[in-house]
């Protein structure tokens, strides 16, 4: 076995393979760039390099400062974890000629399958089913649109080189075509270095199916079954589980097959995924097409742990060292239900727009055995950590396993509503929708489920307007009872010997305004009415200091409630769902004017790509006026209304920092048509 291995990664895949190596003796090396320097997977290994700026291309994709690194610390192996140089053949190849072991496959088993056109080319050969689509070499935009013609629209563009949603679009229309390639370029150019595409048939309701397969180097290849990953945005994973629901014994088997056959076309070793679309047919029945091999541990390899009872990480190493693999197809079995929810920061709301700042609160669920109910969280951020743009923004993953799959699931909507982000937005709370949602719970599972299921997922209030007031009512009054002194004039509470009293507490919830009166006497028995009209809801408020909260009573419900207080925020979270509130201090914020309109912001920092208009430009609303790059993808900013340019404020490449300015927009004025009589 190494004694010593790099990671040449960062977040929580670093922190992951840190800790079987710790398990299995074997030190390691962390690396780290400028944005990192107080990461988490830098504590998290016995060692740390520093290898550059924040930007990947300046540190985390420097193939040789990574090899010089391995080499100055006497590191034996490089484990690449997955993004960055994980399924880079060149890198593979450089560690091998410095001597260095890669912990993945060879690189010729990368170049053959890591290349979707040319693994897609390999497998037509081999006589597995492909999706109809063009994975030629000519790279010409004509024959590219012309082939898309062919195969008839919707069709998707996807990037050769890579993987994880980057150069990704789906085209409806011929006259979208060009826009979607040029974009889908970028990002691939960005995120691989490659901007070669492939154009395939957009399938309208297919399931995403893929297999784990196993190789070492005595000729060995097993599969550990399926995971289903058919719930994605931006075709970018959410939730995935282990074993796919509905998957019948024998399609399992020929998938399973069909899966160890392509690993061994290319002599694969190592952790592997050979990724299907599966096609649903009327009568419940599936379609499997082959879609790519990913030449590398996957985000989504615990729930395959979970229900193999296997280390998949240990199993890398293992096998990079030579040993055979630890168990044959035949000892394999299947044991439960697992699922794995990825906790990230972006805003649902807004497109799932990644989210940066500060992680002020964290709270995850603690981790528990699996014999006992398994609950899993694999992160690499801790309170306190700055998220900054130039990362994914995976911030965790959750992961859960049951006997059965309605018992996973209710262990995952029960962590889920353990799981406290603030500080900037998050998923949290729309995962715990989504896995409440008819079809993920009735298992009706393909890559459509977030948009089929669009009106239960988005635009949801989950806790209600006199829960979460009741909650920050009775936080103030917690909080206020804590910094009560010996002098009676500390109080808070408005004493009077004798009559009741009332007090005024103004909230902006949502988008709308809300007032609560809080009634109460000596013996601070409280009474709490929350809104007007029909909508309000009055009663006794009943509450205290719990571990880890307040517990809380009003208007006939009881729970326990969490409060963290951000500024004039209130972040509540309760086992029902979680929401914010804002206390507005009515004298802090007299005088206050609205700020005029017209004004267009970045939504986070990043690299000002485009602009699509020019000063004095006429523009309407939803047009495109500017591409943003972060997160390693691409934004497009639109006019929020009709109007016209009055300023460019930033040019093409510069990097400007979340809420700068980037051009004046006047609205356009409004023309009374004059209608006249005939």
């Amino acid at each position: 076995m190494f004694q010593k291995i790099l990671i040449a990664n960062r977040g929580e895949i670093a922190c992951r393979v840190a800790a079987t190596a710790r398990r299995m003796g074997v030190k390691t090396v962390a690396v780290y760039s400028d944005a990192d320097a107080h990461a988490r997977h830098v504590a998290a290994c016995d060692e740390a390099l520093h290898i550059g700026g924040s930007a990947p291309g300046e540190s985390y994709l420097r193939a040789q400062r990574i090899i010089e690194a391995a080499q100055a610390t006497g590191a034996q192996a490089i484990h690449p974890g997955y993004g960055f140089l994980s399924e880079n053949a060149g890198f593979a190849q450089a560690c091998a000629d410095a001597g260095l072991v890669f912990i993945g496959p060879p690189p010729s088993a990368i170049r053959d399958m890591g290349f979707k056109a040319g693994s897609k080319q390999r497998m037509e050969k081999a006589g597995v089913p492909l999706v109809p689509g063009y994975h030629g070499a000519d790279q010409d935009p004509a024959l590219l649109r012309a082939e898309a013609d062919r195969i008839g629209y919707p069709v998707l563009i996807k990037a050769s080189a890579g993987g994880g949603g980057k150069g990704m679009r789906t085209v409806d229309r011929a006259q979208d075509f060009a826009a979607a390639l040029d974009a889908c370029r970028r990002e691939a150019r960005n995120s691989f270095g490659d901007d070669a595409v492939l154009i395939e048939k957009y399938l309208q309701r297919p399931r995403h199916i893929e297999i784990q397969v196993f190789g070492d180097s005595h000729g060995n290849c097993v599969h550990l079954f399926e995971r289903d990953c058919s719930v994605q945005r931006r075709y970018q994973k959410l939730l995935e589980e282990a074993p796919a629901p509905g998957m019948a014994p024998e399609l399992r088997a020929r998938m399973g097959q069909a899966a160890v056959a392509a690993a061994r076309a290319v002599n694969y070793v190592g952790a592997g995924t050979v990724e299907f679309i599966a096609e649903q047919r009327a009568d419940g029945t599936l379609d499997f097409f082959f879609m790519e091999m990913n030449t590398r541990l996957q985000v989504e390899h615990p729930v395959t742990e979970a229900i193999t009872g296997q280390d998949l990480v240990e199993w890398q190493l293992r096998v990079a060292c030579g040993e055979p693999l630890p168990l044959t197809q035949e000892q394999l079995r299947i044991n439960g239900h697992a699922i794995e929810a990825r906790i990230c920061a972006e805003n649902p709301e807004k497109d799932f727009l990644p989210a940066t700042g500060t992680l002020e609160v964290c709270g995850l669920p603690e981790c528990t055995a699996f014999e006992h109910g398994a609950v899993r969280v694999d992160s690499g951020v801790r309170q306190g950590d700055a998220i900054s743009p130039f990362y994914d923004p995976l911030l965790a993953k959750l992961i859960v396993h049951g006997a059965t799959r309605a018992q996973a699931l209710a262990r995952l909507d029960e962590a889920l509503a353990r799981t406290h982000i603030v500080g900037l937005d998050s998923n949290v709370q729309f995962l715990r929708r989504l896995a409440r949602s008819d079809s993920f719970a009735s298992a009706r599972l393909d890559t459509t489920l977030i948009a089929r299921e669009q009106a239960a997922l988005f635009q949801r209030e989950d806790l209600g307007l006199p829960l979460a007031a009741a909650a920050a009512v009775a936080q103030t009054l917690l909080r206020e009872r804590a910094s009560e002194g010996a002098d009676p004039f500390s109080r808070r509470d408005g004493f009077c010997s004798h009559g009741l009293l009332r007090r005024r507490f103004e909230f902006a919830f949502g988008d709308a305004r809300a007032t609560a009166w809080l009634t109460y006497g000596r013996g601070a028995n409280w009474h709490l009415t929350v809104g007007e009209g029909a909508a309000q809801q009055a009663g006794p408020l009943v509450f205290g200091p719990a571990a880890q909260g307040i517990d809380l009573q009003f208007a006939g419900l009881r729970t326990h409630a969490a409060v963290y207080t951000q500024g004039e925020v209130e972040h509540v979270f309760t086992p029902l769902g979680a929401t914010r509130i804002v206390a507005i201090d009515l004298l802090a914020h007299a005088g206050e004017v609205e700020a005029p309109a017209g004004r267009l912001t970045a939504p986070m920092p990043g690299k000002l790509l485009s602009f699509a208009v020019r000063a004095g430009d006429k523009v309407r609303q939803g047009q495109p006026l500017a591409v943003l790059e972060a997160m390693k993808m691409e934004h497009l900013i639109v006019a929020p209304l009709d109007g016209v340019v009055q300023e460019l404020l930033y040019a093409p490449g510069d990097q400007v920092s979340e809420g700068a300015e980037l051009l004046r927009l006047s609205a356009e004025p409004r023309i009374t048509p004059h209608i006249m009589d005939k």
